[in-house]
Parts: C-alpha cells; structure tokens; sequence
C-alpha cells in the first residue's frame, strides 16, 4: 500500500480513537501531548547527526526519535507509517533543510505533525555550487529561515547556484546549528531554557576546541597536498573552513551514477594532479573509488562519514566524533603523501 495511504489510514484510526476516548467531542481530534513537568520533551531528528545535536543540546529533558538512523542515506529514505507516529507525537522537529530532506514535506503533511519545526542550518553561510564544474562557487549567502529550505526536488540536477545541504561539515555552522537547536528546545519548552542554552555553550566550546586543534594539523600541510578524492560532492564545507579540494567522482547525492566519461576525467585529474589519497563514504559502496585507485595507483585512505554517524560504540559516533574522525584520516594521508 502506498506510504500516504498508509499515512490516512493511520490518522483516520487515531482520530476515531480519540473521539471514543473523549465521548465524541471533536475537540480532542486536535495533537494532545499530556507532558508532566517531570517527562523529557518530545523531539525528532530528520537524521542521525542531527539526532546527536539534540541529545548534546537537549540532555536529559529530551526524548529523541531519529528518523533516518545511523550508516542511513538521507537520499534513498523512503518514510514508514512508524516515522509518521513518531512525528504526530513529537513536540518539536529539527531539520537540516537546504534541500536536504526531501521527503520531508511529504512526512509532514501526512503525519498531521502540529509541532514546532527546527530549521537547524538558519543563518549559515551557505556553499553555492558551479553547474558546470559540480563544484564550489564559493557563493555564500545566509540560509533561509523557511520551509523553501527543503523542497521537494531532487539533489541531483546540480542546478546553477543550488545550495550545498552538507553545512554540518564546517565546525563552526556547527556552532549555529547547536544554537539554532538551543533556541527552538527553549520556545517549544521555556522552562528548561537556560539549561538548554547552558549545555550548548558547552557543546560549541568543544566544538571551537576540535576547530583549533584541526586547523593546526593541516596548516602544517603544505597546500599543493590538500587534494583528495571522495565518493561525492559533500565535503565542500570542510574543504572550504580547512583548506583542502575535494574531487569528487558523484555529484551531491550518492545515488548519482558518474558516467564512463565522468570516471575519465577522475582518472585523468588524478594522474595529472597531486592528489594525495581516495576515500570512500560510510554509506557508499566502494567499487568506484577502488577502480581508480587500481587505475592510478593513489593511496585508498579508508572512510569518511559525510551524511550520517557511524553506531555509537565506534569513533564516529557521535557529531565530534565524525568530524574528528574525517580529520584524523585525511591528515594521516596528507601527511604519508609527503614521505
């Protein structure tokens, strides 16, 4: 059955229910959350990053339901009835937005969500990406404060000036995101506001800690180094607050196929250019990268997490756990290119 009748279906029944409870009165069709002052808050992450974001921010006095889990492609998720349930319980939705979810609306809209929506990514400086070279324009613009965030086209089209979703890449869009997330948790939930806003101060120190200490690893890379090669474009913020060029061999969404002349043209640049390793992506398979590193003989320099957190007893389990873990990878390559 398709996922939007499921969806009415699902309503239809929960609304029924509610009337029995209430005698028939229709008033009680509408969300009731029935939160004690003791109960967490419940909150919902588009996806795994996110759903760390929340727990750092939130601590105890949040309930986090993850939509897309860990190792899950934002890309190919398709909603279940469970993630409608979960949505029309939750009081609060945090989202990436830039184009990121789009599935997103579609979720909402059959959910009957009547929460308060999160856009985590408002006010960064966002990565506008070049529709000839499916590369940085370097075009930086403020994200926008609305639902035209995420809209329901595809990633693929590589648009002129569409907006590069991966902004969580950049440590210090992190530290808005942190208090983007602090924000909405305190207007959905006043009482706990100052604790919210305490715990993400605390987080974006550790988070300015972690920028630091990585901006002085690759500053003592000379910068004809930084180039490596990645499954696809999603790195483009890293890139940008750190020095070092992606290639990438897909566009934006893994689920881009690059054609034979695409993966010439790699092989081509690679050969041609000093780049100092290629690494594969938690949720991408890795026959392509393999193929080029077969092709030129570059170093394979292992994963990195781009779109979502490895399981949580691993390095990459958590938001600072990811970013260093991405960090500590490329660094070890850059720095065996040298020798």
């Amino acid at each position: 059955m398709p996922f939007d009748d499921l969806m009415l279906r699902h309503r239809a029944r929960r609304r029924q229910v509610l009337l029995a409870l209430a005698g028939g009165s229709a008033l009680t069709a509408a969300p009731v959350w029935g939160r004690t002052p003791e109960a967490p808050l419940p909150v919902v992450a588009t996806f795994s990053i996110l759903g760390d974001m929340l727990r750092e921010v939130g601590g105890e006095r949040v309930a986090v339901t993850t939509i897309v889990g860990v190792n899950g492609d934002v890309h190919r998720f398709e909603p279940s009835p469970r993630d409608a349930k979960a949505l029309l319980e939750a009081r609060v939705l945090v989202l990436n937005g830039l184009d990121f979810e789009t599935w997103l609306p579609r979720l909402v809209q059959a959910s009957g969500f009547a929460g308060q929506q999160v856009l985590a990514s408002d006010g960064v400086p966002v990565r506008r990406l070049n529709a000839e070279e499916g590369h940085d324009g370097h075009e930086h613009d403020a994200a926008p404060n609305d639902d035209d965030a995420h809209g329901d086209h595809a990633h693929d089209g590589h648009a002129h000036g569409e907006a590069d979703p991966h902004a969580w890449q950049s440590l210090e869009n992190g530290m808005i995101y942190a208090r983007n997330i602090a924000r909405g948790l305190a207007q959905a939930d006043p009482r706990n506001a100052a604790y919210y806003a305490s715990r993400a101060e605390s987080y974006i120190s550790r988070m300015r800690a972690l920028d630091n200490e990585i901006r002085t690893g690759f500053a003592a890379i000379p910068k004809e180094r930084r180039r490596v090669i990645t499954a696809h474009d999603s790195f483009g913020y890293f890139g940008d607050a750190y020095g070092i060029e992606f290639i990438p061999v897909a566009g934006l969404s893994n689920q881009a196929e690059p054609s034979a002349a695409d993966l010439a043209r790699i092989v081509r640049i690679t050969r041609e250019s000093r780049v100092s390793g290629i690494f594969i992506e938690n949720m991408t398979n890795p026959a392509l990268a393999q193929q080029i590193a077969r092709e030129t003989g570059v170093l394979m320099g292992g994963t990195l997490y781009a779109d979502a957190l490895g399981p949580a007893d691993e390095p990459a389990g958590t938001y600072l756990g990811m970013v260093s873990w991405n960090a500590g990878r490329l660094l070890y390559v850059l720095r065996q290119a040298g020798n």
